[in-house]
């Protein structure tokens, strides 16, 4: 196995670093650890995929019911990418939290690290969030307690996870609209002379539900069905390319329904597509007793790689689909494919390695929300923030980090914070107040939370142009009582909006409002921005002390928001948020 050079202190996700971690453990906090034997290998001498799952959904679960008081089961796992394999020898380390709980539902977190006993280095495998809910009881549904966040990692996770519960939520719908309208596009499956037919790599095997596969309440562990589909996966890719493969990512998936020990586990996999170095492979499992119709379990993805002895990928030979229904297998794995590399590119980039501006098209447009929202919530958790200046209560701080400039500024303002949110929310209405804002138009309403706009503002110096902004703003209403409103705004690019002679064209990297209800009229604001060399010049003069233009603006606006505080008629519909989970 190649550990590439990375050291823990360097590879290992911030998700679990604690602040203080000789004074403070997380309650919830569950550790497991496991030296790779063996009988947990498969014949090249590397930790089963499988075996893994298991490990991880039995450490989340103990984490869940920790918290919970009560049993717990999974419910779904986000996306997985595997970053390397594991050796026999080795050690496996994995830490299970939970994030966030909700009514009935809670996020665990979990990181996955590979301990080498003799060098005494650790490297990162593999991070993943799973959703547990709790059981009911003969009292009837129970109501988890709430998480209380104590360090600033744990405040951002919490945060984090409403927004990830929001993309859970519409996931599936998302995903079926996506890969309409992409396979749509794709036309008819090309031919390859020499591909292999995709019945070739069809696999159906069955597994009786014993005891050991099951928890204290008979139900069939998730990770043992996990293990179970990725067993079946393994063999179906290996058909294609008469080699092992290597599991690297598995998409995000919902368990259906319940399994029990008896019953009869029947997993289906056949390979949907193969690409230059890569395939996807489609799994299923459902489940029965005696003369009962099938029950739908679960359903995956899985994307499989060949390595060489230099662990780079191979080339995989191609897949000719079988009629009809493996048509629309072949395509809608192509569809797959972009959506997941876009997920990847978006969400899974550090902050300093997202470009400024992204391409936007509605492929991407969970995604891209997902970023812009969460890019706040990380500025909106730091607490190193340096005051700079203050006048009539309205505070400006400045924070430095990784060679980037942070500002954000803070004012209370007596309107409700609901009012607040939806007369900052239209951008349009920003030039009411802010000076920097020359004009502004709608450039596409996306959906109820996410509109692109083209701001221009006007020159700041004399002989120069005014600049221009492609600007994404998400807006959010809170989870519960412990979320501010957020409004979020970041760069975009589009096609249909290329730069012009009369503006330079600016980027915004991250910024955007936070706004707390303290009471029933008096809300604090605080607005936030990750500087830009398009940003700077606004703001250069008031962060170096030679000016107090940012009281003007902010003074404004709280005019702006008292004046207009009765004129809006409050929205009273329900939203995505207040969903039971």
């Amino acid at each position: 196995m190649t550990l590439e050079g990375k050291d823990a202190d360097t590879e290992l996700d911030s998700l679990f670093i604690q602040e203080s971690e000789e004074e403070y453990r997380n309650p919830t906090e569950v550790k497991m650890s496991q030296i790779v034997l063996p009988c947990h290998a498969n014949h090249c001498g590397e930790l089963s995929a499988g075996q893994l799952l298991k490990w991880m959904d039995s450490t989340a679960c103990l984490s869940a019911e920790r918290h919970a008081g009560c049993s717990c089961i999974t419910a779904c796992v986000d996306d997985i990418h595997f970053e390397h394999t594991i050796d026999v020898g080795k050690v496996v380390n994995i830490i299970a939290k939970v994030n966030r709980a909700f009514i009935s539902s809670m996020e665990v977190g979990i990181l996955v690290t590979c301990e080498d006993l003799y060098t005494d280095r650790q490297w990162k495998v593999c991070h993943a969030f799973a959703t547990f809910v709790t059981r009911r009881t003969e009292a009837g549904k129970v109501q988890l307690k709430q998480v209380i966040p104590r360090t600033q990692m744990e405040q951002m996770e919490y945060s984090l996870a409403a927004e990830r519960r929001r993309m859970r939520l519409i996931h599936a719908e998302i995903i079926t609209d996506l890969l309409s309208s992409s396979t749509a596009q794709l036309g008819e499956c090309q031919q390859h002379q020499d591909a292999v037919p995709a019945e070739k790599t069809r696999v159906e095997s069955v597994e009786l539900v014993l005891p050991p596969h099951a928890n204290h309440q008979v139900s069939t562990f998730g990770g043992q069905i996990m293990a179970w589909m990725e067993n079946v996966a393994t063999i179906a890719a290996s058909r294609l390319c008469n080699a092992h493969p290597t599991l690297r990512t598995i998409d995000m998936f919902h368990f259906r329904g319940p399994s029990h020990i008896g019953d009869r586990l029947v997993l289906k996999a056949i390979v949907n597509n193969s690409f230059k170095h890569s395939m996807e492979v489609g799994v299923c499992a459902e489940a029965y007793q005696g003369g009962e119709p099938l029950r739908h379990i679960n359903s995956a993805f899985m994307t499989f790689e060949v390595l060489d002895g230099d662990r780079k990928p191979c080339t995989l030979p191609r897949i000719r689909p079988a009629p009809v229904d493996g048509k629309r297998r072949y395509q809608e794995a192509i569809a797959r494919k972009k959506i997941r590399l876009d997920r990847k590119y978006i969400m899974s980039c550090k902050q300093t390695e997202v470009p400024l501006s992204v391409p936007w098209d509605p492929s991407n447009q969970m995604y891209l929300s997902y970023n812009n929202v969460s890019a706040l919530k990380l500025m909106d958790t730091r607490n190193n923030w340096v005051l700079t200046s203050e006048k009539n209560k309205v505070r400006l701080y400045t924070l430095e980090e990784n060679h980037m400039l942070f500002f954000k500024v803070e004012m209370h303002v007596s309107v409700p914070a609901e009012q607040t949110f939806h007369l900052l929310s239209d951008l349009r209405r920003r030039k009411e107040w802010d000076r920097h804002y020359e004009s502004c138009e709608v450039i596409n309403q996306a959906d109820e939370d996410d509109t692109l706009y083209r701001v221009a503002t006007p020159s700041v110096s004399k002989g120069s142009r005014g600049q221009d902004f492609i600007l994404l703003a998400s807006r959010r209403k809170p989870c519960d009582a412990r979320d501010p409103y957020l409004i979020a705004l970041r760069s975009v690019t589009l096609p249909t909006h290329p730069p012009t002679k009369d503006y330079t064209r600016g980027e915004v990297l991250c910024a955007g409002f936070s706004i707390w209800e303290e009471s029933s009229f008096l809300t604090k604001i605080t607005y936030y921005n990750q500087a830009t060399p398009g940003v700077l010049p606004y703001i250069s003069t008031d962060i170096a002390g030679l000016s107090s233009s940012f009281y003007s603006a902010f003074s404004a606006c709280s005019h702006f928001l008292e004046a207009n505080k009765d004129s809006l008629a409050m929205s009273k519909t329900t939203s995505l948020y207040f969903l039971p989970p």
